[in-house]
């Protein structure tokens, strides 16, 4: 009985070991040539309760790719929420990448520089992660034209700031790659920081970004509100009613500006809904976002099977 007990044990751990070697993941350093601004000795990242992780140095992309039978060609970067001071890796990260493999799109888990370095670190991660996407396509069966970032809270900023800031210099170093356009394709922000000016501020994301006594001039520079033009990236925006942390006026300041430079946009914004609900599994009436988004992409043709002539 004992052999038996110590076999089946055994066993047991195989399969953990195997299950686990395939939910492995590739990651992608998203500066091999070296991080711009890098700082010396900043000391390990931290991973705390929840999946949370600080004191990013060295940015990357962990790769989800949707599963053959199910890829439509379309991929979207994916930038966790934490007020520019940690990152909500697993559910508004991991869980999200895995949601968008069930609709058939490939995901990009960004993991960016904080409130270490402040902008335009972030900034410049993103956009990196967007031309380097668009660069790769052909490698990972992408359609460069349907490249999407998507945000949650902070991250929703960063997302937001992508779609409006994309050809803004302080989002290039130099790198060859700064040739490739990184305007994303389209934008999905959920209950994302819009606006550094009050009342409607979330300002510990202000303060991780800028610090303690930003000027005016980068208060509205980074209010994605203020930047929008008619070549902003469309839009797609989701906010609680019932958010005491980031005021659903963020999104709706948003959309508005959006609107009136005629950049297709759509908005839901829920009665009830506090913040951080991610995919909203433990808020059964935001849960069905997901649900919306993906209604959304179909309409504008991101989930388009590629045809035979058209796979790459």
């Amino acid at each position: 009985m004992r052999i038996q007990r110590v076999t089946a044990i055994m066993v047991a751990l195989l399969a953990i070991s195997i299950h686990s070697a395939a939910q492995e993941r590739a990651v992608i350093p998203i500066w091999p040539e070296g991080v711009p601004g890098g700082i010396p000795n900043g000391g390990p990242e931290r991973i705390l309760d929840g999946g949370r992780i600080e004191n990013v140095h060295n940015p990357t992309l962990t790769l989800y790719l949707a599963p053959e039978n199910r890829r439509t060609g379309a991929s979207i970067i994916v930038c966790p929420g934490g007020g520019y001071v940690r990152l909500a890796f697993e559910h508004e990260g991991r869980a999200v990448a895995e949601w968008l493999n069930s609709i058939g799109v490939s995901a990009f888990l960004l993991k960016y520089r904080l409130k270490e370095y402040g902008h335009p670190a972030p900034l410049r991660d993103v956009l990196r992660s967007v031309r380097l996407v668009r660069d790769q396509a052909e490698k990972w069966r992408i359609d460069p034209q349907r490249i999407g970032v998507m945000g949650f809270s902070a991250g929703g900023h960063l997302a937001s700031t992508a779609g409006t800031l994309f050809d803004a210099p302080e989002g290039r170093t130099g790198a060859p790659l700064d040739r490739i356009s990184a305007r994303p394709d389209f934008i999905i922000a959920i209950y994302p920081v819009i606006t550094f000016r009050p009342p409607y501020a979330h300002e510990g994301s202000k303060t991780g970004l800028l610090g303690p006594n930003p000027s005016a001039e980068m208060i509205d520079h980074l209010s994605a509100d203020l930047q929008v033009t008619s070549n902003s990236s469309p839009t797609f925006l989701v906010h609680g009613g019932e958010d005491k942390t980031v005021p659903p006026e963020n999104t709706v300041q948003f959309f508005l500006a959006l609107r009136k430079a005629g950049v297709p946009v759509e908005m839901h914004i829920y009665q009830s809904g506090g913040h951080g609900f991610g995919l909203g599994t433990e808020q059964p009436l935001v849960s069905d976002w997901p649900r919306r988004a993906a209604d959304w992409m179909a309409a504008r043709g991101l989930l388009k099977a590629p045809t035979p002539a058209s796979k790459q």
